[in-house]
């Protein structure tokens, strides 16, 4: 039997969707819905990638910005489809006499209604949590000159700003629901990362807290953008704000390195630095029930095989 370490990668990844979830790995990725009559519905397909150049996802920092753009689209898409379900004009797996046409017009006002969200999304986050800081700091130059202590306060507003948007959709009703699917997720990779097969009982025993989070990628998105602003001074009211969205892919790559090397290490430097979004995944994740768990493992069984993983890294036979 092999030893047991503590960072035992998988590389498998999800998102909670409406009464669901999605599992990817690598080019492939799940989506496994509980539908209103109790069934689990299971999707599998390819996803290609944004970048333009396959290529360009391998290079350090700028794969980061690729792989953000990849989860926008890929969580649109999935969410977008999970809704479908609970539609009530027309669920998924409708008949008809041009059943195929519709599918096919259907795809593509899907994919047109998920670049709008996608783009709609990216102007929100941008002015919320780029914009309005640095406007709401501005306030304070008539008592402050230091442009060290501005940027600071700006990236405390900033901070704040993320902390109670997490906390005002964590009360939400329905986002609460998606929140325990969260959990599922997040506690069907720890059970994999920790040498365990996925059963109920194994995955409810495990942690709903993982380090690669998207929760926590984009506390790095904020902690990152407030440290680069310290620094870089612009004079110019005008060139501030578009520095600001300039920066954004290069706060994104960053970002990304900082997550993937704390999904693959698991030093005491790693487990400080991931500390703050581990915490704020307490808002953004639940305890799931047993349906919520039998979810999360179909979405994996459909896209990883998790019994060989389990052989390969811990040298144990399921």
């Amino acid at each position: 039997m092999k030893k047991r370490r503590k960072d035992h990668y998988s590389g498998i990844g999800g998102q909670a969707v409406i009464e669901g979830i999605m599992m990817k790995n690598k080019d492939r990725y799940s989506v496994a819905v509980r539908q209103p009559d109790g069934q689990i519905n299971v999707a599998l397909e390819e996803y290609d990638s944004f970048a333009p150049v396959k290529s360009l996802n391998n290079i350090p920092f700028v794969r980061g910005v690729f792989n953000f753009i990849d989860s926008l689209i890929l969580g649109t898409r999935t969410l977008n489809y999970s809704a479908r379900f609970y539609e009530e004009d027309e669920p998924v797996g409708s008949s008809g006499t041009d059943e195929g046409q519709k599918k096919e017009v259907s795809g593509a006002a899907s994919n047109i209604v998920s670049a709008i969200t996608v783009i709609i999304s990216i102007v929100f986050a941008v002015g919320l949590f780029m914009l309005l800081p640095y406007f709401l700091s501005q306030f304070i130059r008539r008592w402050i000159v230091s442009d060290t202590i501005i940027a600071i306060l700006e990236g405390v507003i900033r901070i704040a700003i993320f902390v109670l948007y997490l906390v005002a959709i964590s009360c939400m009703n329905d986002i609460k629901r998606v929140f325990m699917y969260h959990g599922a997720e997040h506690k069907c990779i720890n059970c994999l990362e920790s040498g365990l097969p996925l059963t109920i009982d194994n995955v409810a025993m495990s942690s709903r807290q993982h380090k690669r989070c998207g929760t926590s990628f984009l506390f790095f998105v904020v902690f990152v953008s407030v440290v680069l602003f310290v620094f870089i001074r612009v004079d110019d009211p005008v060139m501030r704000v578009v520095a600001r969205v300039l920066l954004i892919p290069v706060i994104a790559g960053i970002s990304y390195e900082i997550i993937r090397l704390a999904g693959k290490t698991d030093n005491i430097f790693i487990r400080i630095l991931s500390a703050p979004g581990l915490m704020l995944q307490k808002l953004t994740t639940r305890e799931p029930d047993d349906d919520m768990i039998e979810v999360a493992i179909v979405a994996v069984d459909a896209v990883f095989d998790w019994r060989e993983y389990l052989q390969r890294e811990f040298g144990m036979e399921y």
